[in-house]
Parts: structure tokens; C-alpha cells; sequence
């Protein structure tokens, strides 16, 4: 595969799409793919045909989660707004009537392939604020642990523009970090990246295949071109740069036509960013490179389970130092004081210290409330 200019690589013949080799998979839709835009009415055929996508994904054995808009565009629909921007008050009361709307939808497009959902409201509070990360994460993980299809969404019935994501594609590679997923696809009304608009130049050329994102790269984004869509080609490019750097790969694809990720998956024309090593190598650098808050002693039990992959119990903690809270990245050290690696952890220093030594099924009455079972869950742990 050669290397071209502004970081773009061409690969030869047919594209090999990441889909196949991912195991965990978020796919991000847009409003103008979900709703038709002339009656503000749900495109029940497209939703049909693309949860038998989503049924062939996870019969293959794949975790999916939906990152969807739409829930504003239809409570406008109901409520006989007018397309376009609303104002605040507008949108929020729009999006409190289509989001029971867009649940349902999505439940009853599912259910008849044996598939569980549920609705996830967030803001972008939620991934600023480490606890709320944490709990985020620890919900998320939970669903697709037990097979369920998270439906995600901006809760713009409550989000102001000062604490908003804005858009959905960077609210998808949000999603795509915190659960870990190997592959992100944003559907949309484009099949990929182009070095012009497509629409306005004819010697436009779609790029296959980018392995980083350049100047020159960005600076072909245009802006969104949809009345129903806030998101253009700008913010897709800014979901690649987080998805990318936390090790997932990111597609564009045309969403447009009946069974988009099947097509994905049978070579339909895309736009494919590399991501940068895999998920779980990138989530541990990062939480190498953050500074610790605080240290925890472990005893020699801990040190060998910890070897084996398992997650930090309170029994294996023999001392803390520090005041950190929930979610704070620690230190955490071998009975001689050396350094095993780092970790965020699940409790703050002085719950800590009143459940060190102490069995998980302990900490309920320790603490007044059933807290959870890992001190620092592996997945949130990087040792060295």
C-alpha cells in the first residue's frame, strides 16, 4: 500500500473495511438519513433494513451501539415547527417529544431479531467530568456485557449551548472511546471524504483511505449541507481525531440506500481513517500520561492476581496515601514500594482506607451503600 501526499494511502483493488475484523462497533446516524425531511415523519424502511444490519453484526458476535439524531427533528415533526434552527427553547421542547418517539422506534425495529435496547441520554459534562465518565463507561459496558444495543443521544431536552457537544459525530467518537470500540461508522449523506465538493467540482476525488489527518486534509472539509443536520464534513474530521488517537478506525459511508453496513461490509465506497494502535493500548497510554493524585499499597496476593489481568479488590490494599476522589488516576505500588503501573479509581482516598483489607461483599456496610466490586477495574488500569 503506498503512501500518497496529506497523509492519504490508497489501498489496491476492492477496500478492506474494518467492520469485519471489529469486535466492538458504534455506529453513529444522522437525522436526514432517519427522517424524511419534507413530513418529518420516521423513514420506517431505512430503520427496518438497517436493524437487519445490526442483527447480522451481533449474530457475527459483535457488540453494537447506536449513537442517533433525530430525536428533534421528529418533535418538530409533531409539533409543527418549522425546519431550520430553533430557538433553545424550541429545540429543547422538540427534542422532549421526539426522543420517546425515537426509542420506541428503535425498540420495535429490534425486537423482532431478538435484540434488547435502551436509551442512553448524555451530555458533554458527562465525558468532561471524570466521574460522570466512569459512570458513563461502567452503564455502557454493563449493556453491551449483556447483549443489549445502547441507543445514545444528546439529552437536548436539558444540554445549553454552552454545555453541548453540538453534534453527533463527536458525540459518536466520545461514545467509541469510552466503550472501547474498534470501529466507528458515521453514515451519512456523502460516501466518504473528497478533496473538493463533489457536488460543485467535477474533478473531485474521494480519498480511500487516510492514515493521518493533515492541514492539507482539513482543510477540504466543507460545512454541513443538510437543513436536518448539524454536523458537516469539519466535525467528522474532529470525531476521526479522537477516534483515531484512542485506537479505534473511523469510516464515512453513504447512508442513503437500504442496509448501509452491509454494504459497508461488501465493499461499498467509504472514507477509512487508520486508527493508532488498538483501543486498549491507547486508553493505557493515556492513563500513563495523566498525574497521579494519589498511591496504593497492595500485598503480594494482589500483585500476582494483578499479573494475571485480574482487576484491584479492596482485600489486596494494604495502605493509601493521598486525598484523590472517584475517577482520579493513582499510583499504584508492590509491597516493597515499587511501581506496578496506575489506575483510576472507583472510590475516593477516605473510602479507600475504610475498605482496604476488606472483602467486596464487606463494603455495603461499610460504606452505607452497595458500591462496586473493583477498587480499579482492569480495563481502567495500565501496568507496566
Amino acid at each position: 500500500m503506498a503512501p500518497l501526499k496529506n497523509g492519504e494511502q490508497e489501498a489496491p483493488g476492492k477496500q478492506r473495511m474494518p467492520l469485519g475484523d471489529a469486535r466492538r462497533i458504534v455506529v453513529k446516524i444522522g437525522s436526514a438519513l432517519l427522517v424524511d425531511g419534507a413530513s418529518g415523519t420516521l423513514r420506517g424502511q431505512w430503520l427496518a433494513a438497517l436493524a437487519e444490519d445490526v442483527a447480522g453484526l451481533r449474530r457475527a458476535g459483535k457488540d453494537v451501539a447506536i449513537v442517533s439524531s433525530g430525536s428533534i427533528a421528529l418533535g418538530r415533526g409533531v409539533l409543527g415547527l418549522a425546519v431550520g434552527d430553533l430557538p433553545l427553547e424550541q429545540a429543547q421542547a422538540a427534542a422532549a417529544v421526539g426522543q420517546i418517539r425515537l426509542a420506541r422506534a428503535y425498540e420495535q425495529a429490534l425486537a423482532p431479531h431478538g435484540i434488547t435496547t435502551a436509551q442512553v441520554l448524555v451530555t458533554l459534562e458527562d465525558s468532561s467530568n471524570r466521574r460522570r465518565y466512569l459512570n458513563s463507561r461502567a452503564t455502557l459496558e454493563q449493556l453491551l456485557g449483556l447483549g443489549v444495543v445502547p441507543i445514545v443521544n444528546e439529552n437536548d431536552t436539558i444540554a445549553t449551548d454552552e454545555i453541548r457537544y453540538g453534534d453527533n459525530d463527536r458525540l459518536a467518537a466520545q461514545i467509541a472511546v469510552t466503550v472501547g470500540a474498534d470501529c466507528l461508522v458515521l453514515l451519512s449523506d456523502v460516501d466518504g471524504l473528497y478533496t473538493a465538493n463533489p457536488s460543485e467540482d467535477v474533478s473531485a476525488r474521494r480519498l480511500n483511505r487516510i492514515a493521518a489527518i493533515t492541514p492539507e486534509i482539513e482543510a477540504m472539509a466543507g460545512d454541513a449541507g443538510s437543513g436536518l443536520s448539524r454536523g458537516g464534513m469539519k466535525t467528522k474530521l474532529m470525531a476521526a481525531k479522537t477516534a483515531t488517537a484512542s485506537g479505534c478506525a473511523m469510516v464515512i459511508a453513504d447512508g442513503r440506500p437500504l442496509h448501509p453496513l452491509q454494504a459497508l461490509q461488501q465493499g461499498a465506497p467509504a472514507t477509512v481513517f487508520v486508527g493508532k494502535d488498538d483501543p486498549k493500548t491507547a486508553r493505557k497510554r493515556w492513563i500513563s500520561a495523566m498525574k497521579p493524585q494519589g498511591a496504593i499499597t497492595v500485598d503480594a496476593g494482589a500483585v500476582a492476581a494483578l499479573a494475571r489481568g485480574k482487576s484491584l479488590l479492596p482485600a489486596g490494599v494494604r495502605a493509601v496515601a493521598g486525598d484523590f476522589g472517584r475517577g482520579d488516576p493513582v499510583v499504584i505500588l508492590g509491597p516493597g514500594g515499587e511501581t506496578l503501573g496506575s489506575g483510576l479509581v472507583r472510590y475516593t482516598a477516605s473510602e479507600t482506607r475504610a475498605i482496604m483489607g476488606r472483602r467486596s461483599d464487606e463494603i455495603e456496610a461499610i460504606l452505607g451503600y452497595k458500591g462496586r466490586a473493583a477498587l480499579i477495574h482492569r480495563d481502567d488500569m495500565a501496568l507496566q
